[in-house]
């Protein structure tokens, strides 16, 4: 009994799923989403990352105020080693694939390649399986699987 259990819970990647120029790239994992009414590209999965990144710049393009953002105390070390202090966090509401999450993001003022960063809180919350080399990232919702290609 167990084992049909897992075998039906399972996700699995496959040469098929590969981009058209196949293995050969070193790219992050960047996807387009729907955030608060805005089509937002170089949304970034990283599964090293402890913490879901708003740079204050994006809340600024999608003319999201800073009323929004509640203050806390947390500090992030940013990829250059330095620490920030978070300006606070907010709750935004993001469309992936055609499920809509809502998503707690620590708000910096700093310069990104990204737009948004979702790291392990959100990854772990959904139960998404990322792949760079794939190119995509895979969750359950309502018993059917969602793929989003990057």
């Amino acid at each position: 009994m167990a084992e049909r259990f897992f075998a039906v819970n399972q996700m699995s990647f496959s040469k098929n799923d590969l981009p058209p120029k196949g293995a050969s790239h070193y790219k992050a994992l960047h996807l387009t989403v729907k955030c608060e009414g805005y089509y937002m590209k170089r949304v970034m999965l990283d599964g090293g990352s402890g913490v879901d990144i708003c740079p204050l710049s994006t809340l600024q393009l999608m003319e999201i105020g800073t009323k929004r953002i509640s203050p806390n105390n947390v500090c992030v070390r940013a990829f250059d080693g330095i620490k920030r202090d978070s300006i606070g966090e907010i709750y935004l509401i993001m469309t992936i694939g055609l499920v809509d999450f809502e998503v707690t993001f620590q708000v910096l003022d700093m310069d990104t390649s990204y737009n948004f960063l979702l790291g392990r809180p959100w990854i772990h919350a959904v139960g998404d399986v990322p792949y760079t080399l794939h190119q995509m990232v895979k969750f359950e919702h309502e018993d059917q699987e969602i793929v989003v290609h990057g």
